[in-house]
């Protein structure tokens, strides 16, 4: 989340007259993530948030979103519902953005997760997982293993600003993951971005899953990469294998991962860490200095790459098998 694009009260007005919420009491841009620009509204309706999809976000994939969070919700995982105006539509354009409205989940973020979180996230990812399993709807992953040789293009020439030497051993990682990927594992639908900052909990309890703007039909195992990665590292970069045996118990509580998929783990952890250090990379030279945002270190995923580079098998990350 983020604030790229200014909303100003008349472009407001006017994409607000094909709904029905009521007057606006308030509307304030939030600061964190890189994305979108959103906002969170509140009107005589209630409160909501307005996201304006920016430049990496292909307009003609948002059908799939909005309806793969309607899908989920109407199978018992509880995340944002998109706001339908009028016509029954929910997408619209605002300062020559296109727009959508979605509903306020209650809850925080937790910055430093415990390992009773990591375990709830888990279960979370494997009830995603099972309730995607009957959407219909299908998106390529836009950032999977075939986008990275062109992610890397983009910051190659400046790689070496941010750590000496770092565009090199992106393209050694970038040939051994092109050679060594899994293939014919199970896919469905995946989140692709479950940080953090988009699960909220009240209290101790997990409160909704947010951001599914990312979410895309690949292998399931790979989703379950990315969430270890972002859940059970520490600030200082050692992983924790407490929390990661508790992320593993609770996604394996709703659904057991194959051999084919435990076996594979390590790869699949290995790309996980390069995907995001890429677009960290790369958003960390480009962000234009005027974005209300602040750009992510992409040398902290380098550092979980070389991590999973020591790694020998999936269970020193808290499989046990």
């Amino acid at each position: 989340m983020a604030v790229y694009t200014e909303v100003n009260e008349a472009d407001l007005a006017s994409f607000l007259g094909d709904y029905d919420l009521g007057h606006v009491l308030a509307l304030k841009g939030i600061a964190e993530g890189v994305e979108n620009s959103n906002y969170f509204l509140h009107a005589d309706a209630g409160y909501f948030i307005l996201t304006l999809y920016e430049k990496r976000v292909d307009e003609r994939d948002l059908p799939f979103f909005l309806g793969l969070m309607e899908h989920l919700s109407g199978h018992g995982l509880n995340c944002p519902q998109p706001v339908r105006n009028r016509h029954g539509g929910a997408l619209g354009r605002i300062a020559g953005r296109p727009a959508a409205i979605v509903t306020f989940l209650e809850g925080m973020w937790r910055r430093s997760p415990s390992v009773r979180c990591c375990a709830a996230v888990g279960e979370a990812l494997g009830n995603l997982h099972r309730a995607g399993a009957g959407f219909a709807g299908y998106r390529p992953n836009a950032l999977g293993l075939e986008a990275w040789p062109a992610l890397f293009d983009e910051a190659r020439a400046r790689a070496d600003e941010v750590r000496p030497g770092l565009a090199a051993e992106i393209a050694k990682e970038l040939a051994y993951l092109a050679e060594s990927w899994p293939r014919d594992l199970p896919e469905g639908v995946i989140h692709a971005d479950l940080f953090p900052d988009n699960v909220l909990f009240v209290g101790d309890e997990l409160s909704g899953l947010i951001d599914f703007y990312f979410a895309c039909t690949d292998e399931l195992s790979y989703d379950v990469a990315i969430c270890l990665n972002a859940w059970c590292f520490e600030s200082d970069g050692s992983f924790n294998t407490a929390k990661g045996l508790a992320f593993f118990s609770g996604y394996e509580s709703v659904r057991k991962l194959t051999g084919a998929e435990a076996r594979a783990f390590v790869v699949l952890a290995r790309g996980a860490a390069l995907r995001f250090a890429l677009t960290r990379l790369v958003d960390w030279l480009n962000v234009p200095a005027v974005a209300l945002v602040h750009p992510k270190d992409p040398l902290e995923y380098v550092g979980k790459l070389c991590f999973h580079q020591q790694t020998g098998s999936a269970r020193e990350l808290g499989l046990l098998r």
